[in-house]
């Protein structure tokens, strides 16, 4: 196995010269690094030659071995896959996340969204779009730029102590946060290795105080640097096992990092607990009236309930049947976007395509992986939490809880 983890690795990093977004994070032997550019027609047949290598081989006794090798099946599968798509196969939006990320997401129609679209309209009520009624009221919540750095550091402090007082990270863990311009995200993580990562926060667009502990927790912890410090620690360093040193972004991996990055906010700040640190914390911090903090998160309650709009934008605009100026008109429509924030999330459909599903589809299956396991007490959540992203488990091994 050690032996088909190098060639899998070696072989992730050839696909990345011919996907700039596909290989993530890499903090390998700088050896296994291609030295010159693979041609992509070679690349299908060693995907398919190492994944029959894997599906050949028994089933270990040892569950943590047999998670091992069902990840390498399965990301193999998902390398395939992309590599048709690299050379212009074209796959409808199902059966592209059911290639690369082992998972669907519903079908929604629009009436499925319009009981909390009415909701919204009853909260604002008034003449013109109800995006343009519910932005105009949000507005007074954008942190203020020169307030953005302090407030990030308060709440990526929070959620790290939170983290800690459950999960025992690796001790010289860290991150450095840079703010950039210019992307189709509003956040991301960039894993460096030894426990180290760059977290990216786009300020293209107004940040609005929710995404102070959201980003904090999604990028950081108990999110995305956790997730890959404890891979790490654990699979890399414990075991060896180094085809957890590459991150190939579009593959089955993606819906654990993005789900439990998504529920790891609530299992950070569940509910009271959340709205109690904002109104104590974070809204004086910025400058905002912690007052309307419980309102707010409210509104954002109501918001959250339309997040599978964004899937059904991405589903009709990547099957041809909307165009971009359409897509973002649904998304202003059904998801409540303004329209400078649909735009951006169209042109991220543009470049990570069906990834989209990864965000509310992957946490939605978290969420009933652990909370199957958990059954309501806080201290098992933790734990159950800490053993998936510890662990080469990945979607197929979450849907049935």
């Amino acid at each position: 196995m050690n032996t088909i983890a190098e060639q899998y690795v070696r072989l992730t990093l050839q696909v990345g010269q011919h996907d700039p977004d596909y290989v993530d994070a890499y903090y390998g032997p700088p050896e296994w690094k291609p030295a010159e550019k693979a041609n992509l027609d070679e690349l299908g047949p060693r995907a398919a030659q190492l994944l029959k290598q894997v599906g050949s081989r028994p089933e270990p006794a040892e569950e943590i071995e047999r998670l091992r090798q069902r990840y390498l099946h399965a990301q193999l599968s998902a390398m395939d896959a992309r590599l048709r798509m690299l050379k212009g196969e074209r796959l409808s939006f199902d059966d592209e996340t059911r290639a690369l990320y082992n998972a669907t997401a519903p079908v929604l129609q629009e009436s499925e969204f319009q009981k909390t679209l009415d909701e919204m309209e009853r909260r604002f009520p008034g003449t013109g779009p109800l995006v343009e009624r519910y932005e105009s009221w949000r507005r007074s919540f954008i942190i203020p730029r020169d307030k953005l750095d302090p407030v990030f550091r308060t709440a990526i402090d929070a959620c790290r102590e939170r983290t800690t007082q459950h999960l025992q990270l690796p001790a010289d863990e860290s991150f450095a946060v840079e703010y950039v311009t210019g992307k189709s995200w509003s956040g991301y993580n960039w894993y460096q290795g030894s426990f180290r990562s760059l977290i990216q926060v786009n300020t293209d667009l107004p940040i609005y105080i929710d995404r102070a502990v959201d980003l904090a927790c999604h990028e950081g912890y108990p999110g995305h640097h956790v997730y890959n410090a404890l891979l790490e620690k654990n699979l890399v360093r414990d075991r060896g096992w180094m085809e957890f040193t590459v991150y190939p972004l579009f593959s089955p991996q993606s819906l654990i990092a993005e789900g439990t990055a998504n529920y790891g906010i609530e299992v950070a700040f569940p509910g009271e607990e959340r709205i109690a640190f904002e109104e104590k914390v974070l809204f004086p911090a910025a400058g905002l009236d912690p007052a309307r903090a419980r309102d707010y998160y409210m509104v954002q309650g109501l918001v959250d309930r339309l997040s599978y709009a964004a899937n059904e934008a991405a589903r009709r605009y990547l099957n041809g049947q909307i165009d971009a100026a359409q897509a973002a008109a649904w998304l202003e429509k059904y998801a409540l976007m303004a329209h400078d924030r649909a735009a951006q999330r169209v042109r991220f459909f543009d470049q990570y395509r069906s990834y989209v599903i990864n965000y509310n589809r992957g946490k939605d299956m978290v969420r009933g992986f652990i909370e199957a396991r958990a059954k309501g007490d806080a201290q098992r959540r933790w734990e159950e939490f800490g053993k998936l992203i510890s662990s080469p488990r990945l979607p197929g091994g979450i849907a049935d809880h």
